[in-house]
């Protein structure tokens, strides 16, 4: 074999890894790990026992709203919470979804007064929170990201409660319910889970997680 053949060749086998390399990162960073099932799984079922909580306390708060029912929404950010830390520890497609759905299942198997109905409000609230880190293509997790994911969760709770639960009120308090339901989600869900992950990543309890340098993050 020639060299100019053989240094062909080399050059080459040289260029195919780099050629691939690109692909094989954005399909690692994408692709779900058993470590990542494993996290997901727990936090869901942590953050369902805290729904289940969050609901036992909603017959107290709802005494203190009879006056003006849409006040309510001001509550309703607790259960927004699964999704977006889901969201934000993961950051891979499906992470939001996946953990509401699996808080808003064990809430519903513990037992609540809304019934499995849960269920559906897990997966529009998934959904929600969802959207907002796929919109930005799964790279960016920052504060202004993490309040928009909590307000969009906070948007399809108040829509679906406004046609499962609160169907006979006025077009009014329904649009009002919707807004202070996306600013609860905003401050408790997206505010408060972000927060919460940095915490984390500070004690080294995300080190083998993409959000492991969360605490260092900028914040815009």
């Amino acid at each position: 074999m020639s060299k100019s053949l053989a240094g062909e060749n080399t050059a080459a086998n040289n260029q195919t890894p780099r050629n691939q390399a690109p692909g094989n990162k954005v399909a690692s960073k994408s692709s779900w790990r058993v470590v990542d099932i494993v996290v997901v799984s727990v936090l869901g079922v942590a953050v369902g026992v805290i729904f289940w909580l969050w609901s036992a306390g909603y017959g107290f708060i709802a005494a203190f709203t009879v006056a003006f029912p849409p006040s309510a929404a001001l509550y309703g950010g607790g259960w927004l919470i699964a999704g977006v830390l889901g969201g934000l520890v993961i950051r891979k497609p499906g992470a939001a979804l996946f953990c509401e759905l699996i808080a808003a299942t064990v809430e519903g198997f513990l037992g609540t007064h809304f019934g499995f109905v849960v269920l559906l409000s897990g997966l529009a609230q998934g959904l929600g929170a969802e959207l907002v880190f796929a919109a930005f293509r799964y790279r960016k997790f920052n504060l202004p990201v993490a309040l928009l994911a909590g307000a969009l969760s906070g948007l399809a709770m108040g829509a679906v409660d406004s046609l499962v639960y609160n169907v006979a009120w006025a077009l009014e308090w329904k649009l009002v319910y919707i807004v202070l339901a996306m600013i609860s989600g905003a401050v408790i869900a997206g505010l408060l889970s972000w927060l919460a992950v940095r915490g984390l990543a500070r004690t080294g309890a995300l080190a083998n997680l993409p959000s492991r340098g969360a605490a260092t993050e900028r914040a815009l």
